[in-house]
């Protein structure tokens, strides 16, 4: 971490650098605190400005010191606020940027504010299962009011600084500036250098002339909204406190509500999902900083309901698009689905007519391969047919110019005989979309034997690019969401066959918070094959359904793990979470089984394995789960 510490006038500028988002951890909170303390004993300095270096004013919590001995070592973010609240001299907040988190509530600890218009504001600790536990819920109701500050903290959504700039007697921002937000800071500063008393957020009192019946009113409207997830109503219940108890007793309430919040099982898995997502980013062998080819232009093969989907993102995110069809009628088709899909939105006052008309705007179409030469990635969403697909790449490989990435949306055919295809196959990739590609969030990415490790780069950035949750899998069949699903499926199956009726199954599954069970979409109605197998129908409780189907997806993680298909269990996590509807209260697969022990897992594996009707060869234990039984881990 880099700081600066610079008086300039009488006014002592307090710069944290802790990139990329000025995030709170042990070192920038030592720094805050050292430099109030040390303005404060200088004669020379009336008032201090506190600002943040780069793209933001503070993020908030450095997640990388989350469950480390550096998260609540001294002096912790409260004791930095009540620092900062507690100098006898103004402290001026320059935000710019971002102000998240432990970020707003330090700002908010400051005696004023000044911020650049665009910044982004939000509390949005209730995501990870907690909440804002550092004075936030107490200062933000007293600075813009119970209505606004609870919908902010029970939502965690963002919002921006020109909406709160706007509600009537708010007190949360001073000032608001196009730009140069530092120096109406200290300009501000020299303003208030000799005003006293200093205003204090925790000295302001909520007003709101129906304060209980409003609550009331929330907590039915939370409660209905957040079943599964306790934190939001412990949000409302410490937002409720601003206009029961003094500032003091509030706050000692929040502390003891985010204390009990971190230990539910729910925002273990939801601090679990947090990290998992961003770790899938990561790859082993691939740096951070490896160069990224350039993409300015996709192109997209085929204006089937996938190439169509797929190129609905590249255009939401402001990627110029040419879709490649063999026949006029075959693009004319695909053209009028997206407008229908975008007309849709803007029918519903989800788009602008404008941003309609700009993204349309950035999509062509063509009928011929050569248009494609200047495309810096061409994504191939044709036929499963691997025969289509040689021809395809072949072309491709005529066409493209020197340096472009050949992805292909695959979900069986092997990506390395799709590679093999062309003279180039290190540049050939796989872009494995969820359907429907331009709703779901999960992208597979998988990687060939032969795939650069800048084509790899390139891709995880786009899929950023293009709001997707990328997860790196390598070259089997189905690779992680379908391989998982398959397991899943025939499990769902061996059930209706033992007595289960599909509807039992999905219940079963959906109570466990499953978006839909195995047969929602489709019913099973004849159940004579039983006696064909010879299977006489016994009793199911759901506790079996919910075992055989869950464990079914972690024993298969398990394998995709031992080999070397995923690089860690998060990543299978994320696969489950954001591509095949497992609860994300639950964490994904691999987590609930850690959470369950890995012991009690194998043994209900091994239980399984002795039903006579049932896959005693699949519920053997995979080798990951046997060794870390043995050394009583969990997945990581």
């Amino acid at each position: 971490m880099t700081a600066s510490y610079d008086v300039r006038d009488g006014i002592a500028v307090v710069t944290m650098d802790n990139p990329p988002v000025n995030s709170l951890g042990l070192g920038n909170r030592r720094f805050i605190a050292g430099s109030v303390s040390r303005a404060q004993d200088d004669p020379a300095v009336r008032a201090i400005v506190l600002t943040g270096q780069g793209r933001a004013f503070c993020g908030g919590a450095d997640i990388r010191e989350f469950n480390t001995p550096e998260a609540t070592a001294a002096p912790d973010l409260v004791d930095v606020i009540r620092l900062v609240e507690g100098c006898s001299k103004p402290v001026v907040a320059a935000i710019h940027g971002v102000v998240m988190g432990g970020g707003l509530e330090l700002a908010m600890g400051c005696h004023y504010r000044v911020v650049q218009g665009g910044t982004q504001v939000a509390l949005p600790e209730v995501r990870i299962g907690i909440l804002p536990g550092a004075t936030g819920t107490q200062r933000l109701p007293r600075l813009i009011g119970l209505e606004a500050a609870l919908n902010m903290i029970v939502t965690g959504n963002t919002v921006m600084s020109e909406v709160l700039a706007a509600i009537p007697s708010q007190k949360l921002f001073d000032r608001i500036e196009p730009d140069g937000v530092v120096s109406a800071a200290i300009d501000l500063a020299h303003a208030k250098a000799d005003v006293r008393p200093l205003p204090r957020s925790r000295d302001l009192k909520v007003e709101h002339r129906h304060a209980e019946a409003y609550l009331q009113f929330a907590r039915n409207t939370v409660t209905a909204n957040s079943r599964n997830y306790p934190a939001p109503l412990r949000c409302l219940d410490c937002v409720a406190q601003s206009v029961r108890l003094d500032f003091d007793a509030a706050v000692d309430y929040e502390r003891a509500a985010v204390t009990e919040l971190v230990w539910t099982p729910e925002s273990a898995a939801l601090r679990h999902a947090f990290f998992a997502e961003r770790a899938a980013s990561k790859i082993p062998d691939v740096p951070e900083g490896t160069s990224r080819r350039a993409l300015q232009s996709v192109g997209v093969i085929g204006a089937g309901t996938m190439g169509d989907d797929i190129s609905t993102n590249f255009l939401d995110a402001g990627v110029p698009v040419k879709i490649l069809e063999m026949k006029q009628e075959a693009l004319d088709r695909g053209i009028a689905t997206i407008k229908k899909t975008y007309e849709a939105q803007v029918n519903k006052g989800k788009l602008k007519q404008d941003k309609y008309e700009q993204r349309m705007a950035l999509l062509s179409t063509t009928l011929n391969y050569d248009d494609l030469k200047n495309a810096d990635l061409i994504i191939e969403a044709v036929s499963e047919e691997l025969g289509v697909k040689e021809k395809v790449f072949k072309e491709l490989d005529r066409v493209a110019k020197a340096g472009a990435i050949l992805a292909s949306s695959t979900s069986t055919p092997n990506v390395d005989k799709i590679a093999a295809f062309t003279k180039r196959p290190q540049d050939v990739v796989g872009m494995h979309f969820f359907r429907p590609a331009n709703v779901m969030k999960l992208l597979e990415v998988v990687r060939g034997k032969e795939t650069a490790k800048d084509v790899l780069a390139t891709v995880m950035a786009t899929a950023r690019k293009i709001q997707k949750t990328a997860v790196v899998s390598g070259v089997c069949d189905g690779f992680i969401g379908n391989r998982m699903i398959e397991q899943y499926s025939r499990q769902a199956g061996f059930l209706l066959d033992e007595g289960a009726t599909p509807q039992q199954v999905d219940k079963a599954i959906e109570k466990f918070g499953f978006a839909m069970g195995p047969f929602r979409s489709g019913y099973v109605a004849d159940m004579d094959h039983r006696k064909e197998l010879g299977i006489t129908p016994r009793n199911i409780y759901d506790e079996e359904i919910v075992q055989r189907l869950v464990y079914a997806l972690v024993n298969e993680g398990a394998h995709i793990l031992d080999d070397g298909i995923a690089s860690k269990s998060g990543d299978i996590d994320m696969v489950c979470l954001t591509g095949c509807g497992f609860p994300l209260w639950r964490g994904g697969p691999m987590h609930y089984a850690s959470q369950v022990g890995l012991y009690n897992v194998a043994e209900s594996m091994k239980r399984f394995a002795r039903n006579p009707h049932g896959d005693a060869s699949f519920w053997q234990p995979a080798p990951l789960i046997r060794k870390l039984v043995a050394e009583g881990k969990a997945f990581t």
